[in-house]
């Protein structure tokens, strides 16, 4: 959303350009978001101080298109459509595309020919995320009456506990190239009906047949569920729903990713190679 939203949440130090100082700034004056207090599951924070890159440049060296690594992975990047938590496009995705470190996208390939192994193919729903979308889910965040949302994915959540709650993060992992959000469909993909923004939103933690009808297997809850249910071994998630957890947990860990625990979806490249740089350039074709 990652959330998202969604690093690794990681409460580091860091020295980044003035972009980036804001949006931790911004982040510490949300009421009551105490993030450094917050318990994190990621690794220890390097030592080495984080960077971030200027707005509009282009992706460095080693940054590749999923779609020309492995074309059989699904896509269905929600921050550049309105179905997602905030409910619009989010700042800086030109294109709905996965853009990636090309050791993670030679790393999700090897969990995509894993998976079709056993009848299911991967779809991620996010991977790079600029910082300038980072900033957007910040000034959104400060903007307690903009929940059009809200119904659907945190209905029991105050948006003021976002942040607090490690739904959100700033700044995040994504940002560094090398993080997913990801599930599984069955192989061959079933279709998906396209998004009606009119439809009345049903909770994302609603049984499988009745919240937004996904074409991935049961998880449990929707993808940027803010929900205690959507950490990845929450006890009251079962039956199916569990083993497709445990199943993509083992497949992407296989393949050299770590989960975030509080997000059944976000997966990390153990070894990234840019474990310390937030980038800016948008997510397009053209970045490359």
């Amino acid at each position: 959303m990652g959330r998202r939203r969604g690093a690794d949440r990681s409460t580091r130090s860091a020295r980044v350009a003035a972009p980036a100082v804001v949006v931790v700034a911004v982040v510490a004056l949300l009421p009551g978001c105490p993030a450094p207090q917050r318990p994190a599951p990621a690794p220890a924070s390097p030592s080495a101080p984080a960077t971030a890159t200027p707005a509009g440049s282009r992706a460095p060296t080693g940054f590749v298109d999923l779609s020309d690594v492995d074309p059989t992975v699904v896509t269905d990047i929600r921050y550049a459509t309105a179905h997602n938590f905030v409910g619009r496009p989010i700042a800086g995705y030109r294109e709905p595309l996965c853009l990636l470190t090309r050791p993670a996208a030679d790393a999700l390939r090897r969990a995509q020919q894993a998976a079709r192994a056993t009848g299911h193919r991967l779809k991620v729903y996010d991977c790079y995320r600029p910082q300038r979308a980072v900033d957007d889910f910040v000034d959104w965040a400060g903007r307690p009456g903009e929940q059009k949302m809200k119904a659907e994915f945190y209905p029991d959540v105050a948006k003021s506990r976002l942040f607090a709650d490690g739904y959100l993060g700033a700044p995040t992992a994504h940002s560094r190239g090398s993080t997913v959000d990801v599930t599984l469909v069955p192989d061959p993909p079933p279709g998906q009906p396209p998004y009606a923004p009119d439809a009345p939103l049903v909770a994302c933690t609603a049984p499988v047949g009745e919240r937004y009808a996904d074409n991935g297997v049961d998880m449990g809850t929707g993808f940027d569920c803010f929900d205690p249910r959507a950490h990845t071994t929450d006890r009251r998630i079962t039956g199916a729903a569990r083993d497709n957890r445990e199943l993509l947990l083992r497949l992407m860990a296989d393949a050299g990713f770590t989960n975030y625990p509080r997000e059944w979806w976000h997966y990390r490249l153990a070894d990234e190679p840019h474990p310390d740089t937030y980038f800016d350039f948008p997510v397009a074709r053209s970045s490359l």
